[in-house]
């Protein structure tokens, strides 16, 4: 078949896909150029273009051309469910059978596996997380590299840790590009990568197979408005939001930067009248199908969503993003930003900053690569286990967090110094050296991407010219659309209704403070007997904290009060009062202990509190203040007697934290004495929790030494 008549069969495919029965879509020249690499020439291609050029249409038709000829299924390596979910749908209007293995559908993989060995599967997708899945790495992905007729790799800006989005999961990559049989077409795409990114890729994709083919286009888009809007603090936002989301173009999404701050603004939204719904990496699988899908029928006006939904959801009519503090790195804005405007002429793209912005990021900075000393314990704990050890396991061995243990793993998979098995992970025994520099230098970036953040906030310049150069885009021009080319579109004001009722709903403390049930796993091999559940008569209660630090309401209080390097002094009278205010609606709520509560549990007796070597007055002067307006007696504070900050650990992981915690604190016998005298339920106050084991630890204490119930109070949770 010659190009002319190639030609005219994708563009068929193509009118399939877009579902254009007159047959008229055509595929645009430099999508055309793509697809003819990867049919005719079977070549490995990076392809970077902006969001909505239309990337995925050169999948499918590949897929289908490539199809029709014998060649095997593609595998599609798609990083997020939302964009697995579209893609699918996409698929199937082409008439192309798509499936997907993923954590939302595990009971199906057994039956995809078996469909895809029979050849009834002509599209696999997969999450890079599955590539390291032991099952599917040992079983599937082998016979995946003989058969594949085409990868994708979808966002391929995660292969390389010079992206902002980087993945280890997505290194693995490298060994599957290895692994194909000759000939096998590679196609990655992405719509967010610098120059550094994509010579990184094209470098990676031309492993074993000669130089990769880049196509980069230009990444202005032309149908987006940008501006930003500054406001004095969080009420003035939430107050800007509720008098002009109504005036922005259809449905969109509203970005925020922490859970916490999804969750107050859709609810404050919804309490306004706004049909929204929140979307988070808390949020269950089923409540985001059912909010994608009410954003794609613009059932609701928008999404109030973390990043959980930043790559490649597709809504080609979606009128406007909005973002509620402002992301650490103008990359993953404009990926963000560029879920807008993709099927209309205008949308609208807001950036309203907010003074805690820095702050949260410094709180969600903890992901660093390790230093080396803790990398080689995970190595020698591995090498000298003689066994697989789980993540859990590990945890009682090395001083990291899981998340960051776990990232950790996976970076030393893929430079095969460990490897994941069935039961945990073990050392591979190879040779391993700590690259330094590079982890420096990745260091380096992020702290220039949030200096590049923060330059956008204050550009005079043209908005979408200084993103395109942060993407080092040769084109780069001003634009004419955004605030600083064609003058403020947006207005800034706030009335003085709006402003006071946002302002009550951020003032309203209280959140419920979740306790620990199970001790950590391995606790008996770091010489602390406990393990499995801890007993019903040795639990915390559920308690209160005012709010969280994560959080745009009184977590913008707490913080500076709460920071490393705050001087202490006596609790600050509207702190109190916020606290007290808490401890009423606690008592009033079911279970608690107000008279006029059905079923009303026992009042508490007494006040303690928890021994703070950082914030000595700030804790002892808020115990006393609870228990002067509750009109309870302050029956004491737990005896510290552990050594030099084994109560100050708190960026540790959960066993680790336990082993500085036991033997911390004892019950003196004047506080043995009171709880004595005054048996029942006690408040146990303290500053913050974070971990939640020291209030686990001190209420195991009171509760042996005869408390009823401990009830803890605390300013602050972290999370």
């Amino acid at each position: 078949m010659n190009e002319v008549e190639l030609r005219a069969e994708a563009d068929a495919v193509l009118a399939q896909l877009v579902g254009d029965p007159g047959g008229s879509a055509r595929l645009r020249e430099d999508q055309w150029q793509a697809v003819a690499a990867l049919v005719k020439e079977r070549r490995r291609a990076l392809v970077v273009q902006r969001t909505g050029w239309g990337k995925s249409a050169v999948y499918f038709v590949a897929t289908a051309l490539l199809r029709r000829r014998g060649a095997g299924p593609t595998v599609i390596v798609s990083p997020l469910l939302a964009l697995m979910r579209n893609q699918v749908e996409a698929a199937e209007r082409a008439g192309i059978r798509a499936r997907t293995i993923n954590s939302a559908n595990p009971e199906e993989w057994n039956a995809i596996h078996e469909e895809v060995e029979r050849g009834e599967t002509d599209v696999l997708l997969v999450s890079p997380e599955r590539l390291n899945s032991v099952d599917f790495r040992d079983q599937l992905l082998p016979k995946l590299a003989v058969t594949t007729g085409l990868l994708v790799v979808d966002e391929a800006h995660c292969i390389s840790d010079w992206g902002h989005d980087f993945r280890p999961d997505y290194r693995r990559l490298r060994a599957m590009l290895a692994d194909l049989a000759p000939g096998v077409p590679v196609l990655a795409t992405t719509a967010t990568a610098n120059a550094r990114v994509t010579a990184d890729v094209a470098e990676q994709l031309g492993t074993g197979s000669g130089e990769a083919l880049v196509l980069r286009g230009p990444l202005d888009r032309e149908s987006l408005r940008l501006g930003v809007v500054r406001l004095p603090d969080a009420a003035h936002r939430l107050a800007w939001l509720a008098e002009h989301l109504d005036e922005l173009p259809g449905s969109g999404i509203i970005y925020t930067l922490t859970v916490a701050a999804a969750e107050e603004a859709s609810a404050y939204l919804r309490g306004r009248g706004f049909p929204v719904a929140s979307y988070t990496g808390r949020t269950e699988n089923a409540d985001r199908l059912q909010a994608e899908d009410d954003l794609l029928a613009n059932r609701v006006k928008a999404l109030v969503a973390t990043s959980a939904l930043g790559m490649g959801f597709d809504k080609p009519d979606l009128g406007f993003v909005l973002h509620l503090g402002s992301p650490s790195s103008p990359i993953a804005y404009y990926q963000q930003v560029g879920r807008a405007g993709r099927g209309v002429e205008h949308a609208d793209v807001l950036l309203l900053p907010g003074k805690e912005d820095e702050a949260i990021w410094r709180y969600f900075a903890d992901t660093a690569f390790p230093p080396e000393a803790q990398v080689r314990q995970t190595l020698s704990a591995l090498a000298d286990a003689g066994r697989p050890l789980s993540v859990p396991a590990l945890e009682a061995m090395v001083d990291l967090r899981r998340s960051r243990l776990e990232t950790m793993l996976k970076v030393l998979d893929v430079d095969g110094a460990v490897k994941r098995v069935k039961g945990g992970w073990t050392a591979t025994g190879a040779e391993w050296v700590y690259d330094a520099e590079r982890y420096a230098w990745v260091a380096r970036q992020r702290s220039a991407e949030q200096q590049a953040m923060r330059d956008y906030v204050g550009a005079s310049g043209c908005r979408m010219e200084f993103l395109r150069r942060q993407l080092d885009d040769e084109g780069a021009s001003p634009c004419g659309r955004c605030d600083n080319c064609a003058g403020a579109w947006a207005d800034s004001s706030v009335s003085t209704t709006s402003l006071s009722s946002a302002t009550k709903e951020l003032d309203r403390p209280g959140v419920e403070v979740e306790p620990r049930r199970m001790w950590p796993t391995g606790m008996p091999a770091l010489g602390v007997e406990l393990k499995g559940r801890i007993p019903a008569g040795e639990q915390c209660s559920t308690g209160r904290a005012l709010g969280r630090l994560s959080d745009i309401g009184w977590g913008n209080r707490l913080r500076p009060l709460l920071a490393e390097n705050a001087p202490d002094g006596p609790v600050p009278a509207d702190v109190l009062q916020a606290a007290v205010a808490v401890l009423a609606d606690w008592a009033r709520s079911p279970g608690g202990w107000a008279p006029d509560v059905p079923d009303a549990a026992p009042r508490p007796v007494g006040v303690v509190a928890v021994p703070s070597l950082t914030r000595p007055q700030l804790v002892s002067s808020l115990a006393q203040g609870i228990a002067t307006v509750g009109r309870l007696p302050l029956l004491g504070a737990l005896t510290y007697t552990g050594s030099d900050g084994a109560h100050a650990a708190p960026r540790s992981n959960s066993a680790q934290r336990l082993r500085a915690l036991s033997g911390a604190f004892s019950v003196s016998e004047e506080l043995a004495g009171a709880l004595s005298a005054t048996p029942g339920p006690v408040l146990l106050v303290d500053d913050y929790t974070d971990s939640g084991w020291t209030l686990a630890v001190a209420a195991r204490l009171l509760r042996r030494a005869g408390s009823g119930q401990v009830l803890p109070l605390v300013l602050a949770a972290t999370g």
